[in-house]
């Protein structure tokens, strides 16, 4: 059963490849922390996922990988309501809507689009440039009180905001206005061959990206060959940029703070440090990957789970999709 708090938190998130470490140890290691607080909702956003072009396999594939994942990083379906975004149609009947009470000005302003138009304007959708819109639907149709985001996410929780109370002004009280939560995080983790720049899956160099699902062989053959620097002495200072991110790794991994590190690793060399970074990584995420394995592989409980989740997840956004039809004056 859902917990009885009725603070509500809710977050979603993107079926677009497998997390990296980056992301496990700088939020998914944290996402079941909310559980034992908030009456809790967690979706995987597969409609979002197709604002860029995707294969209907990959797709597939990777709603199911991440809903697994979410499962093996703590999300109890006992505890939560964990559902897939397209199961539940209310989505997007609600993002229409909401589309009818938002400018086009408003959304061509949001600096995310305005990026990806900047990089690639040959392949932009009208699904990207409403995506503001169908986030906004996501987080009104559960009456959220709080929508973990990120820095670059901040601006289209305003936007949520700001139609919201716009629906508000014209119809009465309609939706509750959420906050935007900024969530507990982990460590910033950069990547293994350039630590100036984040870990990320699209950055080009599969070396400098560890993936939640690599074996350990890989995951130290990774570590053996991060970038680090020729003063051969495991300590945080500035401009010693990649051994500050094996530092910052091997301490989210095991607890230890950076004085304690540099005591351990005293007199010895950085391949006995990125060894031991590597084996902390493989170790940590070990029991993780095992129950997204069980998780995954039992494609008949997973579905089970999926079809329950997203069903309490129907039956609470039809609730709102009916006050909304009801407010604007649909036929009921």
């Amino acid at each position: 059963m859902s917990n009885t708090n009725e603070k509500i938190y809710l977050s979603l998130i993107k079926p677009t490849g497998t997390p990296t470490l980056g992301n496990y140890l700088g939020a998914l290691k944290y996402w079941a922390e909310p559980q034992n607080e908030f009456n809790c909702l967690y979706g995987v956003a597969d409609l979002h996922a197709i604002t860029v072009r995707v294969e209907p396999q990959d797709l597939y594939n990777q709603t199911l990988s991440i809903y697994a994942m979410l499962l093996a990083v703590g999300i109890n379906p006992e505890k939560s309501t964990l559902f897939i975004q397209s199961h539940v149609p209310a989505h997007a009947e609600l993002g229409w809507l909401l589309n009818c009470y938002t400018a086009y000005g408003e959304l061509g302003r949001m600096t995310q689009f305005k990026d990806k138009m900047a990089k690639n304007e040959a392949n932009i959708s009208a699904g990207l440039f409403n995506y503001p819109v169908l986030m906004a639907a996501d987080i009104l149709l559960y009456n959220a009180d709080f929508v973990p985001v990120g820095e670059d996410q901040k601006q289209h929780v305003e936007l949520c905001r700001t139609i919201a109370d716009r629906v508000n002004h014209f119809h009465g009280d309609v939706f509750k206005v959420p906050e935007a939560y900024i969530p507990k995080t982990g460590a910033r983790i950069k990547s293994l061959k350039n630590p100036l720049l984040k870990m990320s899956k699209s950055d080009g160099d599969d070396m400098g990206c560890i993936s939640m699902l690599d074996d350990k062989d890989t995951i130290i053959k990774k570590f053996k060959r991060a970038t680090t620097d020729s003063e051969a002495i495991v300590r945080q200072a500035e401009g010693k940029d990649g051994i500050n991110n094996l530092m910052t790794i091997y301490s989210a991994m095991t607890g230890k703070a950076f004085d304690e590190i540099e005591r351990e690793f005293d007199g010895r060399g950085y391949g006995d440090f990125k060894m031991a970074v590597g084996e902390a990584v493989a170790v940590g995420l070990e029991p993780v990957i095992v129950k997204y394995n069980e998780f995954l592989s039992d494609k008949d409980g997973l579905k089970k789970l999926i079809d329950a989740g997203s069903q309490r997840a129907r039956e609470r956004a039809e609730i709102t999709v009916k006050r909304v039809r009801e407010a604007l004056g649909f036929v009921m």
